[in-house]
């Protein structure tokens, strides 16, 4: 469907650029971070369709546990003798045998739902894990454009002993952080990936804040390349 997110058109655009980063940058960082996402990537998209399906064994195996549950709870009613009250039982008798019924009822009511939330809860653990697993990449790419300086190559500022090495030029340091901005937004999309598969408000809540983180460290992209840009301008 076009209103759908498709995980093998992510993938592929991850893979695209992860060549244009080894032939501009053979052998950077960027470039093997970028392979890492390609990888991870391909994970999501195994992991988000094993998501959007049941787990038949799962549901199996629940639906085995609850019916002998059931069972287990018609038999303890029936040792209560609830099935053959004689007319002849005093009240407080009577009322004893109907809140230990009362209580069986409500214990297994509160089992009943917590095998059911069962597969959720597996999925979620999951989904969170590895969604974790992309915010710590968009962490890592933004540590690798964190120390590319664009006031320092528009207005040659002097260096010092400790300043990190740089020698790119103004359009080299331009396509570096561009391809760090499409791959923050690359990584918003493999999260998107997850949401799309689940109604986990607690999944979709991880999804958010990740689409956010990304957002906002390609925002401070971008207002790298807009000094770029505008030292162009000034020289021209």
């Amino acid at each position: 469907m076009a209103q759908s997110l498709r995980a093998d058109k992510v993938v592929e655009t991850l893979e695209l650029l992860h060549a244009r980063i080894s032939e501009r940058f053979p052998g950077s960082g960027l470039s093997e971070v970028c392979g890492e996402l390609v990888g991870a990537a391909k994970q999501t998209m195994r992991r988000a369709r094993r998501l959007g399906r049941p787990i038949l064994s799962l549901r199996l195996a629940v639906g085995a546990v609850v019916i002998a549950a059931i069972g287990a709870q018609l038999y303890a009613i029936r040792l209560l003798g609830l099935d053959d009250i004689p007319l002849s039982q005093s009240a407080p008798q009577l009322l004893q045998s109907i809140e230990s019924a009362a209580n069986l009822i409500i214990l297994a009511g509160i089992s009943i739902f917590f095998l059911f939330s069962l597969e959720q809860r597996a999925k979620g653990y999951v989904a969170r894990r590895h969604l974790h697993e992309l915010r710590s990449f968009a962490h890592v790419v933004d540590m690798h454009q964190l120390t590319k300086d664009p006031v320092s190559i528009t207005q040659n500022v002097p260096r010092t002993a400790s300043s990190p090495t740089r020698n790119m030029s103004e359009y080299e340091l331009a396509r570096y952080l561009d391809y760090c901005g499409e791959m923050l937004d690359l990584t918003g999309k493999l999260a998107a990936l997850y949401g799309e598969q689940s109604d986990d408000s607690a999944i979709l809540d991880e999804v958010n804040d990740i689409e956010s983180l990304t957002t906002n460290l390609g925002r401070k992209i971008w207002q790298k390349i807009m000094i770029i840009d505008s030292g162009r301008v000034g020289q021209g």
